[in-house]
């Protein structure tokens, strides 16, 4: 069961871990208006990782030489980064930036039902079944029921995006499993490594060299997304995971959405259908139920 105490100096990197996250849809979209989505990928994960190897060197961390270290490191960056990444970037040249954010949201989702597969303490109990109900219907009504009858365009963004939470999901399960051993800053070092030798190649091959001539506001949108919602969203997030635990960390997925909901309508006047409130508000109940705080809340009332 999740503690519901939180320390205030994590309640305030959660609040920034948002913004940097929330933020990064509309930056990922604003440099889209000028380069392909492969290349804004090779973008976020080249220069977030040589951000992150300078950390490593500044902190004097151990850098690994096993094969079998840097094997997992690729795995997990093409599932924690090239994947997800891909999809979700070629999905916002369709979708808004809010609906994609609250696509997103479905990650903790899929989350429990891989770890439940893969690990014999992550039991899918009542409980998470539940809200795992709850979180898929709420993703259905957030799509749409047209989306999920035909096949244009719009509805492969929004089966893409969900396809890159279903990748989210298998990266943490193989983080558990193969990366656990490894400090967490030179983990992220890693598979943004990883990510850069597949990411950049790919780019190449299909869009042409990394394009370098761009325009300040594309310069602007790819520094946020690469250093601020990358690299140090990285640094952040392991930092609230040792202060306040993996079941209080799952509260910035609900905080993400409206932040780029409010950002998309501010700077790009997106707007979004009110099925697509109604989804993340069933999504985000199916979440609190998944995080055992809604239960908790519950059982200390019943008892007062």
């Amino acid at each position: 069961m999740t503690d519901a105490r939180i320390p205030l100096r994590a309640w305030i990197d959660l609040g920034l871990l948002a913004l940097l996250w929330g933020g990064s849809f509309l930056a990922i979209r604003t440099a889209l208006d000028e380069i392909g989505f492969l290349s804004s990928v090779a973008h976020r994960v080249l220069w977030a990782a040589l951000v992150l190897w300078g950390i490593v060197a500044w902190k004097r961390l151990k850098v690994p030489t096993s094969a079998r270290i840097w094997g997992a490191f690729l795995v997990m960056g093409c599932l924690n980064n090239v994947i997800p990444f891909t999809l979700m970037s070629w999905g916002q040249l369709s979708i808004e930036s809010g609906l994609t954010a609250i696509l997103n949201a479905a990650t903790a989702i899929w989350a429990v039902l891989v770890a439940a597969l893969v690990f014999p303490d992550e039991r899918l109990t009542t409980a998470r079944a539940i809200g795992v109900t709850l979180g898929f219907a709420g993703v259905a009504l957030a799509i749409g029921a047209s989306a999920l009858t035909s096949l244009d365009l719009r509805s492969l963004a929004q089966l893409a995006v969900i396809a890159g939470t279903v990748s989210y999901a298998l990266a943490g399960s193989w983080a558990r499993a193969k990366l656990s051993d490894q400090p967490p800053l030179v983990a992220a070092a890693g598979m943004l490594t990883g990510s850069t030798f597949v990411a950049l190649p790919l780019a190449w091959v299909v869009e042409g060299p990394l394009p370098m001539r761009l325009q300040p506001d594309t310069w602007i949108a790819i520094a946020y997304y690469a250093l601020a919602a990358t690299a140090l969203a990285y640094i952040l997030y392991y930092r609230i995971l040792a202060a306040a635990g993996a079941g209080n960390l799952l509260l910035v997925t609900l905080m993400i959405p409206p932040i780029a909901i409010v950002l998309g309508a501010t700077f790009r006047a997106e707007t979004l259908q009110p099925s697509a409130y109604l989804g993340f508000a069933l999504l985000a109940l199916g979440l609190l139920i998944l995080d055992g705080r809604l239960g908790h809340a519950l059982s200390k009332k019943r008892q007062l």
